[in-house]
């Protein structure tokens, strides 16, 4: 039996900061205490007060593999992930193919049963004509089902109205929505081409994809939902206005409705074009500074549940073609945990709310399986953040298989400085092991 004893960290959990020790035996948490006794076949790693967190699950990810795998894989993004403190991942279906069938479904969790150095879960991808093979979806291996209803991905946007109340309406399993609505989009871009031909500038995707755009079909999706008592998700949330949407009256078990925001709607604005242009262009946009402040509210006030990443590298040629040309997303993974503990260190937040946020929420939300938790008993994803230990992000250290960060010449003040998967150490010192020990995530439903 393998044992790790992490000795003198702030363990944080559950709403609290204990101080304390931490045994792991083979993949699990065996024991937390004040003070436990090593004994001589233990590998003993003394943190020295800095914080002991779950390890954050991150439910919305483009890992690109297969058929984008110049952009990025499952094993180089999942390696940058644990180097971030991410030890789940639940990634999407815009892959090429796109995952529209149970069998590309399957082949997506062999290739990460090969692959992956974090936990995985693949999202089932809904269309306009594939109702029958979403409704085969095992709601006990399989994170939830994703639906597209802004092309913002190919050819997966789902606009057929009686197709959508059909799946809304059959399934138990969480809907996950990308909210945007397509006529909206494709009347502003036709405005803005004729003001400026194919050069238009950058600096007006926010109001292109613009707030009525996230709010008109953000609407639409929850007013669905509750006709159909579907179990709604949606993901990346951008504007202000769409806040009035979501609840903070009823415990989270109780929510059938939740929502997400992702790290570059937190801390970028529109003004941040100026500078970096394309390589902060997302779907849905990055907004406003009172969009920004409007979602950090509802994400304090519990209206926002979640804080994840759309993770979606593409490669730097990609991103310094026209505005018109270059596609939207950017890589997160690894700099996603110590970016929302620089805002703890600006007092907007506290570390206990990340957890919730990052780890116990997604957990609860997709009811994944001991998992989310510093709880022994439970899976031995764990995370050790060094709080006053700067550092800057350059190219030298970036593991994205793209090359670039949004984050390039930040400086944070916290750092990872351990990690464990399921109870295997794989990533200390600056560097991720070789050991790929991802898991599959279960879940209880």
């Amino acid at each position: 039996m393998k044992r790790i004893l992490i000795k003198n960290a702030k363990i944080v959990n559950e709403g609290k900061i204990v101080e304390g020790d931490l045994l792991i035996e083979n993949q699990y948490i065996a024991e937390i205490s004040e003070n436990i006794s090593a004994k001589p076949d233990y590998k003993v790693i003394d943190v020295e007060g800095n914080f002991l967190i779950p390890g954050a699950i991150d439910d919305q990810v483009h890992f690109r593999e297969p058929g984008l795998t110049h952009k990025g894989d499952i094993a180089s993004e999942s390696r940058a992930a644990v180097a971030g403190g991410i030890t789940s991942f639940i990634e999407q279906p815009n892959t090429i193919p796109n995952v529209v069938t149970q069998e590309l479904l399957e082949e997506k969790y062999q290739i990460a049963a090969e692959k992956s150095y974090a936990n995985y879960s693949f999202m089932m991808g809904g269309t306009n004509d594939n109702l029958e093979e979403v409704l085969k979806t095992n709601p006990r291996n399989v994170a939830g089902i994703k639906l597209f209803l802004g092309s913002s991905t190919g050819n997966m946007l789902v606009d057929n109205e009686e197709v959508l109340e059909k799946i809304f309406s059959s399934t138990k399993m969480l809907i996950a929505v990308h909210c945007e609505d397509e006529t909206t989009i494709r009347n502003n871009i036709k405005e803005y081409k004729e003001k400026y031909g194919e050069d238009v500038p950058v600096k007006f995707h926010h109001l292109i994809r613009s707030e009525e755009a996230c709010y008109l079909s953000s609407s639409k999706a929850i007013a669905l939902a509750k006709k159909t008592g579907a179990r709604l998700h949606v993901f990346h949330l951008s504007t202000a206005k769409e806040m009035n949407l979501f609840t903070n009256t009823i415990p989270l078990e109780e929510k059938q409705i939740t929502a997400e925001v992702c790290i570059h709607h937190l801390w970028f604005t529109n003004t941040d074009y100026e500078t970096k242009g394309n390589f902060i262009k997302w779907n849905p946009a990055v907004k406003t500074e009172a969009d920004k402040t409007a979602l950090w509210e509802a994400l304090l006030d519990d209206r926002i549940d979640v804080i994840a990443t759309d993770h979606a590298p593409h490669t730097h040629e990609e991103k310094k073609q026209s505005y018109l040309q270059a596609p939207s997303g950017g890589p997160l993974v690894q700099h996603a945990v110590v970016a929302m503990f620089e805002a703890y260190h600006k007092g907007k937040i506290t570390v206990e709310k990340i957890v919730e946020k990052m780890a116990h929420n997604p957990a609860k939300i997709f009811k994944i399986e001991n998992r989310g938790f510093i709880r022994e008993g439970y899976y031995a994803d764990l995370v050790v953040v060094n709080p006053a230990m700067p550092w800057n992000v350059k190219k030298e250290n970036i593991l994205y298989k793209c090359g670039w960060s949004p984050f390039e010449g930040t400086n944070f003040k916290s750092r990872i400085t351990h990690t464990f998967v399921n109870g295997e150490l794989v990533y200390q010192n600056a560097k991720v092991s070789e050991i790929k020990a991802g898991m599959r995530l279960l879940f209880n439903r």
